[in-house]
């Protein structure tokens, strides 16, 4: 497995709205693997591998790859050099209190740490120590003082600062939601090879999926599938104080048959298909369905005249953290089963 991709995927900075420097990182990855590659107005990357010559309307085949992770964006700057913060994606504050964070400003990146408003432990009251403050209250420190303005600017990216592991079976990162999804279009086509040549495969590395799905509205519209895959990170809540029925998945059985959550309801026949071909395979997968939340599934399933889709997914242990975790097994089932459902046309 390519891990190394995923490493960098996942270590290049690239919030909704600001994906370029991810966009970039797969443009030269992908060189020579598609007919077409463009970059649309709203900042998607749209790459398409055209069906044999002979293939008379070819089946239009869209992969969903979301190229954006959480994180903020800089909205104020205090005279004493705080930076204010608006989230671009959805944050549990819990998980914020003393992060380091790279801040991307116009003349580089520069580091910063991450602490809410108020008053430390050592002065602090019993009910302050109850209190968990609101993503709003969070600031940022880079140690300029007074000369952080003129560094960092309004509207300035940031991200998370933690590196990329590996720990057993496992890889650990930020951004795996949906770098995920970006490594497994890119390795997917990558091992297709000659193969899958019966349709027309486009793959849509798309932006602002955090804040609405938006890159895959228009990108969505621009293509026409006829056959929309969602690929992301899913839950896998099989830790501890989660009830069986809320875990969504569990690690190391396969990837993720995504049937339903808050945006789209899978199409009933292609969900029967990949579940056949799964089975006939070997290739170990589990059927998921979450009551809240979305994907770039949605998008295709709705842009135009309409698409069947279905999801594929990766499930993921604490998820919208710097501490995701998949199990190399999943991942390698859902680049199984995408290499083996695209090789069928």
């Amino acid at each position: 497995m390519n891990i190394d991709l995923l490493k960098r995927l996942c270590e290049t900075p690239g919030v909704p709205g600001y994906e370029g420097r991810v966009r970039s990182l797969i443009e030269h990855e992908i060189e020579g693997l598609f007919d077409e590659v463009r970059n649309d107005p709203m900042g998607s990357l749209l790459c398409r591998r055209n069906a044999k010559a002979k293939a008379k309307n070819p089946l239009r085949i869209m992969l969903l790859c979301h190229m954006d992770e959480i994180g903020f964006l800089v909205s104020h700057i205090s005279d004493k050099g705080y930076l204010y913060l608006q989230p671009v994606g959805g944050f549990d504050p819990r998980n914020l209190f003393s992060r380091r964070v790279t801040v991307c400003t116009a003349t580089g990146d520069i580091k910063g740490v991450m602490n809410p408003g108020g008053k430390p432990i050592h002065i602090s009251s019993p009910e302050d120590r109850k209190k968990v403050p609101e993503v709003g209250e969070f600031f940022i420190d880079v140690g300029l003082g007074a000369k952080t303005s003129e560094v960092v600017h309004v509207g300035d990216m940031v991200v998370m600062d933690e590196p990329f592991l590996e720990m057993g079976n496992k890889v650990v990162s930020k951004a795996l939601d949906n770098r995920i999804a970006c490594w497994l279009g890119i390795e997917a086509v990558r091992a297709l090879g000659k193969a899958g040549r019966g349709a027309e495969i486009h793959v849509a590395f798309t932006c602002q999926e955090e804040v609405g799905l938006r890159g895959a509205r228009t990108a969505s519209y621009a293509i026409k599938p006829d056959i929309g895959i969602g690929i992301d990170v899913t839950l896998a809540c099989d830790t501890p104080g989660v009830p069986e029925q809320d875990r969504t998945t569990e690690q190391g059985k396969g990837f993720g048959l995504h049937i339903r959550d808050g945006s789209f309801i899978a199409d009933a026949g292609l969900v029967a298909d990949l579940d056949a071909l799964a089975r006939k395979k070997n290739i170990p997968f589990q059927r998921t369905m979450l009551m809240a939340g979305g994907q770039d599934g949605a998008a295709a399933q709705q842009a135009a005249a309409g698409a069947r889709v279905v999801g594929i997914v990766v499930g993921t242990r604490y998820i919208h953290t710097v501490t995701e975790m998949v199990d190399k097994t999943d991942l390698k089932a859902a680049l199984d089963i995408l290499v083996a459902y695209l090789s069928e046309f």
